[in-house]
């Protein structure tokens, strides 16, 4: 897989009640309401846990997917990378409190970070630590003189300390943060791709099902992969048995 090797050290399968089949997260990236719905009819049981992100988020009918995601006994992720001045952060988040949404996630420093844990109520918040679409390059182009599992590492221990529930990570870095930070706190892993069929698209830190959860993984997020499949529903149960026979 892109050079790295699959995992030979002591597995670090998360133990944490979580429902199986809720581990695998759609992302719905898509145009609109009526689209995002067709997609949910579609996937029918493959999938029980949606994220919601930028794009959904433009088509002005956010609370309404929400909402009737909710009514179809889906689960919510509100990825909305919620960056900017602490009380505008603060603010954000308090809209999130009146709808059944189960993570929300923050990007930006400390003052930012304990903004919206300070009114994260029935929400868990997860901090993007850094973006599966940037690479050592990138980082060294932003200014960032280190590399990515140190950057990681680094904002991952202070978002915890800050109140955090979690971390957005690829699985790439999640054996570490589980290594010098323990099991604690949730580890949701974008980025996943099939090994055996690698897209060229735009994200650089990928690993795939399996050793992303065999990383430390709790949960995964997974776009393209499902949605551009022949078979998309066939493909959602083919990640649900996978992740069921580590989990068994």
């Amino acid at each position: 897989m892109s050079g790295i090797g699959r995992v030979s050290a002591t597995p670090s399968l998360s133990s944490k009640s979580i429902p199986t089949r809720d581990r695998l997260i759609l992302a719905l990236d898509v145009p609109s309401l009526d689209e995002g719905k067709r997609w949910v009819e579609r996937l029918g049981d493959s999938v029980q846990f949606y994220k919601l992100g930028l794009q959904f988020l433009m088509t002005g009918q956010y609370f309404d997917m929400i909402d009737w995601l909710d009514a179809q006994g889906k689960k919510v992720f509100a990825d909305i990378k919620f960056f900017d001045v602490p009380e505008t952060v603060k603010l954000a988040v308090e809209q999130l409190q009146h709808r059944k949404v189960t993570f929300a996630t923050v990007h930006g420093n400390d003052p930012m970070i304990e903004a919206a844990v300070s009114v994260k109520g029935h929400l868990k918040i997860l901090a993007v630590t850094v973006l599966t679409s940037l690479d050592r390059g990138d980082l060294d182009d932003l200014g960032f003189q280190c590399n990515p599992e140190e950057l990681v590492l680094s904002r991952a221990r202070r978002a915890l300390k800050l109140g955090c529930d979690g971390v957005i990570s690829s699985g790439l870095e999640a054996a570490r943060l589980r290594g010098e930070l323990g099991g604690n706190f949730l580890i949701v892993s974008p980025g996943i791709r099939p090994v055996e069929n690698r897209p060229a698209d735009d994200q650089k830190r990928t690993v795939d099902v399996e050793d992303a959860f065999l990383r430390g993984a709790d949960y995964i997020v997974v776009g393209r992969p499902i949605r551009q499949a022949a078979d998309p529903k066939a493909k959602a149960e083919e990640m649900q048995a996978k992740i069921a026979g580590l989990f068994r």
